[in-house]
C-alpha cells in the first residue's frame, strides 16, 4: 500500500497542480524526493534506424545497472504514463513511437487459452498486474511487449491507444523504458539538467540524476552540523576570554586609588601685603 501511495505521490510531484513541474529528458535518469521512489529512463529516438530491439533493450538498461520496466501496479502505470506526457509535451519534437517494457513470453506456438499466462518480467517480478490493448495479446510469432505510444494515431476499435500493451515481434525497432532502484547517494538537483548528448541521439546518454529538494538539504545541512558546533565553540571560548580579560584590566584594587593624594600637609607659603 505504501508503495501505491509514492507512486501516486512521484506522478503528483512529476507535474502536480501547485508542485514542482520536472522535466523529463530523453535518456536522462529521474528519481523523486524521498528515495522510495525507483528511478526510470525513458530512452526516445527521432530517427527510425536508432531504435532497438528488444533484447538490445534489455542490455542498454542492465548495461547502466537498471532493467527494463516492470510494472507491479496501476499506481506505477500511470507514473510511466505522466512521464511520457511530460516527455512527449508540444514543443518537444517527440511524437510516435511504442516503447519496449520488460514483458514477454517463453513459449512458441500458443495462439490462446493459456497464452496470456505465458508472459512474464524480464528482471524476475511477480506482478500479475496488466494493461492490455483490446485483443491482446495477440501471440503466435509476438511474444515481446511494448507500450504503445502513438499520439496522433486516430483511436480503434477498442479505444485509444496510447499506453496500453500489445505483443510484438521481438525484433522489431522501438523506444524502451529503464527502471533503476532508489539512488543512495544522489547528485545534487540542478536547475538546468546536462546532458553531453542530445536528446534521443543514441541510447548512450550521459545519465543525470534529478532528485528532490529537501532531502538534498538534508545531506546537505547534516555533515556541516559538527562543524558549525566546532565553531559555535570556538567562538564561546574566545568571547569568554575576552571578557576575563577585559574584566582584568578594569578591576581597582582596594588598596591603590585611582588619584595621587599627598598625606603630608603642604606649607602655605607666607603672603606678602
Amino acid at each position: 500500500m505504501s508503495r501505491v501511495v509514492s507512486l501516486l505521490l512521484g506522478a503528483a510531484l512529476l507535474c502536480g497542480h501547485g508542485a514542482f513541474c520536472r522535466r523529463v529528458v530523453s535518456g536522462q535518469k529521474v528519481c523523486f524526493a524521498d528515495f522510495k521512489h525507483l528511478c526510470y529512463k525513458m530512452a526516445y529516438f527521432h530517427e527510425l534506424s536508432s531504435r532497438v530491439s528488444f533484447q538490445e533493450a534489455r542490455l542498454a538498461c542492465e548495461s547502466e545497472g537498471g532493467v527494463l520496466l516492470s510494472l507491479e501496479n496501476e499506481a506505477e502505470q500511470k507514473l510511466i504514463e505522466s512521464m511520457l506526457q511530460n516527455l512527449t509535451k508540444p514543443g518537444t519534437g517527440i511524437s510516435d513511437g511504442d516503447f519496449w517494457i520488460g514483458l514477454w513470453r517463453n513459449g512458441d506456438g500458443q495462439t490462446s487459452g493459456a497464452c496470456p499466462d505465458l508472459y512474464q518480467w524480464s528482471d524476475g517480478s511477480s506482478s500479475q498486474y496488466r494493461n492490455w490493448y483490446t485483443d491482446e495479446p495477440s501471440c503466435g510469432s509476438e511474444k515481446c511487449v511494448v507500450m504503445y505510444h502513438q499520439p496522433t494515431a486516430n483511436p480503434g476499435l477498442g479505444g485509444p491507444y496510447l499506453y496500453q500493451w500489445n505483443d510484438d515481434r521481438c525484433n522489431m525497432k522501438h523506444n524502451y523504458i529503464c527502471k533503476y532502484e532508489p539512488e543512495i547517494n544522489p547528485t545534487a538537483p540542478a536547475e538546468k539538467p546536462y546532458l553531453t548528448n542530445q536528446p534521443g541521439d543514441t541510447h548512450q546518454n550521459v545519465v543525470v540524476t534529478e532528485a528532490g529538494i529537501i532531502p538534498n538539504l538534508i545531506y546537505v545541512v547534516i555533515p556541516t552540523i559538527p562543524l558549525l558546533l566546532l565553531i559555535l565553540v570556538a567562538f564561546g571560548t574566545c568571547c569568554f576570554q575576552m571578557l576575563h580579560k577585559s574584566k582584568g584590566r578594569t578591576k581597582t584594587s582596594p588598596n591603590q586609588s585611582t588619584l595621587w593624594i599627598s598625606k603630608s600637609t603642604r606649607k602655605e607659603s607666607g603672603m606678602e601685603v
